[in-house]
């Protein structure tokens, strides 16, 4: 038996990745902070995985610059509350 593969999945990542960009921007409108945040980390993620799966480099390290401005950012607000 083979291991789980996440790739077989990446189609419906993608789905999830756009609902958590709806969302995200929704939160970005309504002011909801850390919102945006939150739901911009796991779209970054999943984009820097589909990134890896078909060597796609500029989206794949524009997400990683992403993903690590919103960890800094998630960061700051759970230390400093701003």
């Amino acid at each position: 038996m083979r291991g789980f593969r996440l790739s077989a999945y990446e189609q419906e990542l993608k789905w999830l990745a756009l609902v958590l960009g709806i969302m995200s921007t929704v939160a970005i409108v309504q002011d909801w902070d850390p919102w945006p945040m939150i739901l911009g980390l796991p779209f970054c993620l999943i984009w820097i995985y589909c990134g890896w799966l078909h060597t796609e480099r500029q989206l794949k390290w524009l997400n990683v610059l992403f993903a690590g401005l919103y960890v800094y950012g998630i960061a700051r607000w759970l230390t400093v509350g701003a």
